[in-house]
């Protein structure tokens, strides 16, 4: 009966019957060659583990400057001296009412980052005042004075970077001073760069009364000054691996990828993509504000122009990665559409998003050709310099003696702790219960990492 049931049946249309034996017309015409709009991001934790090591850069700048603004001279005599090394002490307990108020930590956030990093911080009760003074130590002090004299010697080459940045903001080539400001560090500016960098050079560039910052023409120009990076790599690169038959329609155009670890790439993506790489654009140095835009391949055209105008804002930069919220700032220069990070997304061979710092609130941009395995394969003295930073902020506190420190300290934990129940606490985390044993450090207490094999020398420097 059921098999007549079933004779009686209509047979199914084709492009069902070819979808139910997997027939391969029916699964081509259901995709698409083109570039997805959404894509989820792929973790790389190469990239990753760069952005916990700047969660305490940042952390240590950021306790820096507050130090800086409320620094009172150390006294220039006796044991506390050090040699001379000029180096400033503050009450800890003004450093830490204000990085609670400015930098919002918790009451035993700033106390416990100090402990923590010794090689970068020096605790002591002064021997006038007898209250906790914090200080910074000969190393943290020399890192810092040795990315000072890297970027005052690498001046030029910072000038040269802001004018090429001005230059991307076509046609006018101006914009915000207070944007650069925030920008300085990663184009490795001095922070006094307004003074040393725009007003110093008036045949460069000039200051305009609302703000702005103008690119100036000037004859001593270097001829290449509006090629892109990408434009020099393709090229060196097309002149070193240039097969024979090649075609060069293929490289002439081409953007270097290399997705991330466990990104799924099926055939109809891979297709996009090599449509995508031959698709020619204009440079983002070129004026294209009178073109017409309403076809649909100039819009992907000036989409990819978009990609090369971020590509080259990260090539000038020292560390090759600036954060998506200072990218932000300049996407009506660069030409990038509003949802920025879902537009960056689509590009993860070429960027990548690392969210880690500031409980995912913090995103960061990083070119993926720039790096291999984690290191900046172009490196420069300015990064050099931040590299030994943040090797003393990675040392542990094992290897440094600090029986001494923690018993010259004396009363002072109270204050550490802000009270009696606080400096308890961290007595009890660094120094141990009466039986002598401390607290298990655990993955919210930033354990200090591998172990560096030397020791900082904080002892022999500030105490006999």
């Amino acid at each position: 009966m059921l098999r007549r049931i079933a004779a009686l049946r209509p047979p199914p249309p084709r492009a069902v019957a070819a979808a139910l034996v997997g027939g391969a017309d029916a699964g081509y015409s259901s995709k698409s060659t083109s570039l997805p709009q959404k894509q989820q991001r792929v973790r790389d934790h190469a990239f990753d583990g760069i952005m916990e090591v700047q969660k305490r850069v940042r952390r240590f700048l950021a306790l820096h400057a507050l130090l800086l603004y409320a620094a009172t001279p150390t006294a220039p005599s006796g044991k506390f001296s050090a040699g001379g090394s000029g180096a400033v002490s503050v009450p800890f307990s003004r450093l830490g009412a204000l990085s609670r108020r400015q930098l919002r930590l918790a009451p035993l956030d700033a106390g416990n980052f100090m402990l923590r990093h010794p090689h970068a911080f020096h605790l002591f009760l002064h021997p006038v005042h007898r209250i906790l003074h914090v200080r910074l130590t000969p190393r943290a002090s020399a890192a810092l004075r040795l990315e000072a004299d890297a970027i005052a010697s690498l001046r030029p080459g910072a000038v040269l970077r802001l004018r090429k940045l001005l230059l991307l903001a076509p046609p006018h080539h101006r914009l915000r001073l207070e944007h650069i400001r925030l920008l300085r560090r990663d184009f490795g500016l001095p922070d006094d760069f307004a003074d040393s960098v725009i007003l110093s050079n008036p045949a460069l560039f000039r200051l305009t009364p609302d703000g702005f910052v103008e690119f100036v023409p000037s004859p001593d120009d270097p001829p290449d000054l509006t090629v892109a990076a990408v434009e020099r790599s393709r090229e060196r690169h097309y002149r070193e691996h240039r097969a024979p038959g090649a075609g060069e329609e293929d490289a002439r155009f081409a953007f270097p990828t290399r997705f991330p670890p466990g990104f799924k790439i099926g055939k109809y993506f891979r297709i996009a993509v090599w449509k995508w790489q031959r698709l020619p654009y204009a440079s983002p140095y070129a004026d294209v504000s009178g073109h017409d835009l309403r076809s649909l391949e100039a819009q992907r055209r000036m989409e990819k122009r978009a990609v090369a105008a971020v590509h080259e804002l990260l090539s000038l930069t020292v560390d090759k990665r600036t954060t998506l919220e200072r990218l932000a700032l300049f996407r009506d220069a660069l030409g990038v559409p509003k949802k920025i990070k879902e537009f960056l997304l689509k590009y993860q061979g070429i960027f990548y998003i690392s969210t880690r710092g500031n409980q995912g609130k913090l995103h960061t941009v990083f070119l993926r050709e720039a790096y291999y395995k984690g290191e900046l394969l172009d490196s420069n003295e300015i990064h050099d310099a931040r590299r030994k930073l943040e090797e003393l902020l990675l040392m542990s506190r094992e290897k440094a003696n600090l029986d001494r420190m923690f018993t010259s300290m004396g009363r002072g934990w109270d204050e550490l702790g802000g009270g009696r129940r606080g400096g308890a606490e961290l007595r009890e985390k660094f120094l141990g219960d009466a039986g002598g044993r401390k607290r298990k450090v655990g993955a919210d207490d930033e354990d200090d990492g591998a172990d560096s094999g030397e020791d900082s020398g904080v002892e022999s420097l500030y105490i006999d």
